[in-house]
């Protein structure tokens, strides 16, 4: 019986640890400075529409920004899919900027396109 319970202790621990993971890779609001809103003009470097959150890379002032965007399937029902928020575009994000890992932006808002085919998409 001992056998047992030990063979069955280890696999479990380890499916528990496992299954915890993405909840400590997620970031709260808690971890962006929003009571210093930032504006960032700038063209879209990468992106990647992967959950939990759809990331893009942008170049604004000469700077390289991480930016975090809304869970993927937010972003597709508010009118941005992966068509819309591709690399090379011009965009502004309007974001908090992350007190732990410099360069990291969290997006409240995207506006892609210029014009009369600008778009606001709210991310929150």
């Amino acid at each position: 019986m001992k056998h047992r319970i030990r063979w069955f202790a280890g696999p479990l621990a380890v499916l528990l640890v496992l299954a915890a993971a993405p909840s400590f890779a997620h970031h709260g609001w808690s971890d962006y400075d929003s009571d210093h809103p930032l504006t960032l003009k700038g063209r879209i470097q990468t992106t990647s529409y992967e959950n939990p959150h759809a990331t893009i890379t942008l170049e604004a002032s000469g700077k390289r920004y991480t930016v975090v965007l809304a869970p993927v399937s937010r972003m597709e029902s508010r009118g941005a899919p992966r068509e819309t928020v591709a690399v090379g575009q011009d965009v502004t994000v309007v974001g908090y900027a992350s007190k732990t890992h410099a360069g990291e932006v969290r997006a409240e808002r995207i506006v892609l396109g210029a014009g009369a085919a600008e778009k606001t998409v709210e991310l929150r």
